[in-house]
């Protein structure tokens, strides 16, 4: 408590901050490894005290798996925070503009961006049309349709039968080797797309083989390139970084910016071998390779789920990496990422 100037005590304003979906990741990890709440809290910093985790936690007092579970938790604070969001579009007018040009490849957000053209006054968001989209089926995606309802699900971009949330994945730890290079320290003008030799990757999964598909797009001219991996150890994934990047003049090998996954933990090899400085994104945010989350759903318009990648040959994903290289780009004004890294850096790459 303070005295203002006429000697009155007033009570201290607390202010409150709701917790994250990162800091409730946080609270799981440091929970399971025997952190106590007090060690928590001053984890999370922004002046969260023990109590606030202890409430948080409260009715999961075991530090096993399954105990506390980050996602679930965030998902019930957003449920009581903003209650149930409707699941219907305005009027027959917008239910019918969406269906007609979601049939027609457009995307929610597209959809979202038009509306207003074609029909001056009338607005909805992409997020309203994803919800719609799910509320045809029972159970958010997980039943049946829903009776005189129509399944457009198969319409949408990546065409998931469920709503997959961005960063609801189960948390993992995945600091065992030892402290990683963090995206902050990456130098700024990664960010500024204007210096070419920064790069991305990520590794595309089928859950039908081991195999991989290894893909690393470069930010400014958006080149990329494609290899087979052989399962998802470090070891492949390493040899699939140096063997695509041999190709470019070291001139324009300087960062590379990969996620926090087990198969990303050998760096130190890349580095050594390639020259490439290798940074790594925070836990939980794939849009900070954008780029690389972009192509990758591109890769699956020809490599759609479920596709065994055993039976993917080396010279089909070639063949892919070429169309993707040879596909002008809005960015670019209508160039390829070839033609630009051509005027660029006078690099030709050929197939």
């Amino acid at each position: 408590m303070n005295k203002n100037r006429k000697g009155k005590i007033q009570k201290k304003k607390r202010c409150f901050k709701q917790l994250t979906l990162n800091d409730r990741i946080t609270i799981e990890i440091r929970y399971k490894d025997g952190w106590n709440l007090r060690k928590i809290a001053e984890a999370l910093g922004g002046g969260r005290t023990p109590s606030s985790v202890s409430r948080e936690i409260a009715g999961k007092p075991q530090k096993g798996l399954g105990k506390y579970q980050a996602h679930i938790a965030h998902e019930k604070a957003l449920a009581k925070r903003y209650g149930k969001k409707p699941t219907r579009l305005k009027n027959d007018l917008i239910r019918s503009y969406v269906k007609a040009k979601m049939k027609l490849g457009w995307s929610p957000e597209q959809i979202a961006i038009r509306l207003p053209i074609d029909h001056n006054g009338e607005k909805i968001s992409y997020e309203a049309i994803y919800q719609y989209v799910y509320a045809q089926v029972f159970r958010g995606g997980n039943g049946k349709v829903k009776k005189g309802c129509e399944d457009l699900r198969i319409y949408l971009p990546r065409r998931h039968n469920r709503r997959a949330k961005k960063g609801f994945r189960k948390a993992q730890k995945l600091e065992g080797a030892g402290k990683l290079p963090s995206i902050e320290d990456r130098p700024v003008e990664v960010d500024k797309r204007k210096v070419i030799g920064h790069w991305e990757d990520d590794c595309i999964v089928s859950r039908q083989s081991k195999e991989r598909i290894k893909s690393i797009n470069e930010r400014v001219t958006g080149v990329v390139l494609l290899s087979k991996m052989r399962d998802g150890t470090a070891s492949e994934s390493t040899r699939a970084v140096c063997e695509k990047t041999r190709i470019i003049p070291s001139p324009y090998l300087k960062t590379l910016t990969r996620d926090r996954g087990k198969e990303n933990l050998d760096y130190q090899t890349i580095e050594r071998k390639m020259g490439l400085k290798v940074y790594f994104a925070h836990p939980y945010c794939s849009q900070e390779r954008g780029s690389n989350e972009n192509l990758n759903g591109l890769v699956r318009r020809f490599f759609p789920k479920k596709t065994d990648f055993a039976k993917v040959s080396e010279e089909e994903i070639h063949k892919v990496e070429y169309l993707l290289n040879t596909r002008p780009r809005k960015r670019h004004g209508g160039k390829t990422p070839l033609e630009v890294l051509y005027e660029l850096t006078g690099v030709a790459l050929t197939y």
